[in-house]
């Protein structure tokens, strides 16, 4: 989320920190967007900073390899007793139905809807050692821990007409965007999306972020809402879904859309680079500070990004954003992961401890969602719900974490790759 949240992205040593500082966009959009090529770059020029400036971060290091994963034991599943495992069965139906139509899956599904509503955590714990293979993933050179960061679902003011402090637009997909499947024509290049707009019978790169300002009135693409502060609208983005409460108390859901297909840009990163924040303070809530202090500075703030995600609404509902399966996430139930080496909507497994401090967090999750920072098959991001407490606990979490993913007994998970 939205995925990211995010979809983050991810979504302190902080999920924001890292959403910021690493890049982490958590943004719910299977497969992939890229732009100009399968390496997922772009032109320099579109939201490159100005001249004279320093350049924006360096580049996000190299994606980290795999190991095969190996079946354990559940005896070696690190606090798979210290949790109770019927807290995970909501969000194991929600994946259910994606997943009961594959044979492998349909079994599990009808033994986890035959528990009924509300099973004891007994019953919960044996329904998950009789059906499932607790499969530990590990990295390339086998060592078993990755990072663990957090992603919200944010809730901003917003209107639904503009005016007062509502002037920034929340807009929905530009009529004139192309979205190309590459896949279609090199099928070696399957997940990935071209987008861009058609100009004297040319594909050319869709805006960026600075020429879609530029543009305002003239951009082909409904304005959905009207919100008031344009730095809470940009870590809206970046998480890839929210909430927008209205003056009248009323919330309005929207998700993601779509994306311009420009390479996220980290604006914490960019104030680093500009020696305007200290790396330790370039968190949500440094970066606010500095947009109140600089107000001048803003469109260059967010224009080093030219990243830009367009919403759609939703309908009402008291459930959790979508994720990346299609199936509302579940706070404190749901993970991001990167659906190479883990399903989408398989139980994890997650042995970590909570955000800044060494307390355990040992906890059944389920795998719902992806974000464009999450690579790696020891690697996940914490779905912490909607809010400003959710946003905080995924602000300051950055953490080591140990994964099993549990498959359904003869299903193989997927290999290094």
């Amino acid at each position: 989320m939205i995925h990211v949240l995010a979809r983050r992205l991810a979504p302190g040593a902080s999920s924001a920190f890292l959403l910021l500082l690493a890049g982490c966009a958590q943004q719910p959009v299977p497969p992939a967007p890229v732009t100009c090529a399968p390496q997922r770059t772009c032109p320099p020029c579109p939201g490159c900073p100005p001249p004279g400036k320093p350049a924006v971060a360096p580049a996000a290091p190299a994606e980290p390899a795999a190991g095969a994963p190996e079946a354990t034991s559940w005896s070696t599943v690190e606090g798979w007793n210290d949790d109770d495992p019927a807290a995970a069965l909501p969000a194991l139906r929600n994946s259910c139905s994606v997943l009961s139509r594959q044979a492998a899956w349909k079994p599990v599904c009808d033994a986890a809807a035959a528990l009924g509503p509300r099973p004891a955590s007994a019953a919960a714990r044996q329904f998950f050692e009789q059906h499932f293979v607790p499969w530990r993933l590990t990295n390339a050179d086998r060592s078993a821990e990755g990072l663990v960061t957090g992603y919200y679902e944010p809730v901003i003011k917003g209107n639904r007409s503009r005016g007062g402090p509502y002037t920034w637009p929340i807009h929905g997909r530009p009529d004139d965007m192309l979205t190309i499947e590459l896949g279609d024509v090199y099928p070696e290049l399957k997940h990935l999306r071209l987008r861009g707009r058609l100009v004297g019978g040319k594909v050319l790169p869709y805006w960026s972020r600075e020429e879609l300002a530029r543009r305002q009135d003239r951009l082909p693409a409904k304005v959905l809402l009207w919100a008031s502060d344009p730095i809470d609208l940009f870590f809206l983005q970046v998480q890839g879904s929210g909430r927008v409460e209205l003056p009248d108390g009323k919330t309005v859901r929207i998700g993601y859309a779509d994306q311009n297909g420009h390479p996220y840009q980290s604006i914490g990163r960019w104030l680093v680079a500009q020696g305007e924040l200290p790396l330790d303070k370039a968190s949500m809530d440094g970066i606010k500070r500095w947009a109140q202090d600089n107000p001048a500075r803003l469109p260059e703030l967010l224009n080093a990004n030219p990243s830009y995600v367009f919403f759609r609404e939703l309908p009402a509902s008291d459930d959790g954003p979508p994720g990346a399966l299609g199936v509302p996430l579940n706070a404190g139930r749901s993970i991001a992961v990167d659906p190479r080496y883990v399903p989408l909507g398989a139980p994890v497994f997650l042995a970590t401890t909570r955000p800044s401090s060494s307390t355990p967090l040992q906890r059944l999750m389920l795998a719902q969602d992806t974000g464009s920072a999450i690579k790696g098959a020891v690697r996940a991001d914490f779905f912490w719900g909607p809010g400003p407490q959710a946003g905080a606990e995924a602000g300051r979490m950055r953490q080591q974490g140990k994964m099993w993913v549990l498959l359904p007994r003869g299903l193989n998970p997927p290999g290094p790759r």
